[in-house]
């Protein structure tokens, strides 16, 4: 390359079209990665009628979800009730609609407060090192001896039943993981070549960690926690039907279940529509998940 070449590359307009191709080739490459995995399609289509089905429940709905008709309790599904009634009477086609802004809720609200709780715990371990190391990891190696379910339900039982604390228990049980898996990450990039010479060139702790490690981090975390929000969306489900999650009247689908296993023999359709929802929409995140470890994988891209 030429002087004038090189001089020409340096220009900024040059770098920010440079940059801006850069882009497109990667959202293009995803694009063509995400067409030939017809099941990543699949799960997607899932997740977004989710999201679609949450932001117009009013509008799909044909009843109102709260009211109670005792005179129609236990009805079978038919053109008036499509998905039938519970035991109050209560029309359960609307009910599992409004329900879907709960799942979709509680999976973001989690995946939001636990990631960057694992990744800062992560990153901090992972390139501090030394007795900071320690206690982070020893910390988690606390948590992650139990079951998620079990550790959630242990700290929805001692913060009181209702859906803010199921979410903050769930969040408790989620991050140790994450953390082990950030802190995993950063000591594989740590010493690599790229970061000794930020070092050299002066860059403190704090700018390496944040402008450098953290974002070598975020892929993985991303595949991680999509992975982990059906999880979420299960254990969330299990603290309801406990009744240590969302209480009633909340049209949440665990409680829906759990309001209808008394009736499960000659009633079917009170427990088994709610719990078909939980199944899709927790198949559809595990698909999707996959999807965008395929996607975020340099090696796919080479392929």
């Amino acid at each position: 390359m030429t002087d004038t070449a090189r001089e020409d590359a340096l220009k900024p307009e040059v770098v920010r079209q440079m940059r801006r191709d850069a882009r497109k080739r990667y959202f293009q490459d995803s694009y063509t990665l995400w067409k030939r995995n017809p099941i990543t399609m699949i799960g997607t289509i899932t997740i977004a009628l989710l999201i679609l089905i949450a932001f117009i429940a009013p509008l799909l709905a044909t009843h109102d979800p709260y009211e109670q008709i005792l005179a129609d309790r236990l009805f079978a599904p038919s053109a008036e009730h499509w998905f039938g009634t519970d035991n109050l009477g209560r029309d359960i086609y609307s009910r599992v609609v409004h329900g879907s802004r709960l799942t979709l809720m509680i999976a973001i609200l989690v995946a939001v407060i636990s990631g960057p709780i694992g990744l800062v715990v992560g990153v901090l371990s992972g390139y501090l090192g030394g007795w900071v190391d320690e206690v982070l990891m020893r910390i988690s190696d606390v948590f992650l001896a139990f079951p998620k379910l079990i550790l959630a339900v242990a700290f929805a039982a001692a913060l009181g039943t209702g859906l803010e604390n199921a979410i903050i228990a769930i969040s408790v049980a989620n991050w140790p993981g994450y953390a082990r898996m950030v802190r995993a990450e950063t000591l594989a990039v740590r010493n690599s070549d790229y970061i000794q010479a930020i070092r050299v060139l002066g860059a403190g702790r704090l700018r390496i960690m944040v402008g450098h490690i953290t974002p070598m981090c975020m892929s993985t975390l991303i595949v991680r926690v999509s992975f982990d929000m059906g999880a979420i969306i299960l254990i969330a489900a299990g603290l309801g039907f406990l009744g240590l999650g969302a209480q009633p009247p909340s049209p949440e689908w665990g409680l829906m279940v759990s309001d209808g296993r008394d009736y499960l023999v000659d009633q079917w359709w009170v427990s088994t529509l709610p719990g078909l929802a939980i199944l899709i929409v927790v198949l559809g995140f595990n698909l999707i998940g996959d999807g965008i470890r395929d996607i975020l994988d340099p090696h796919q891209r080479q392929s």
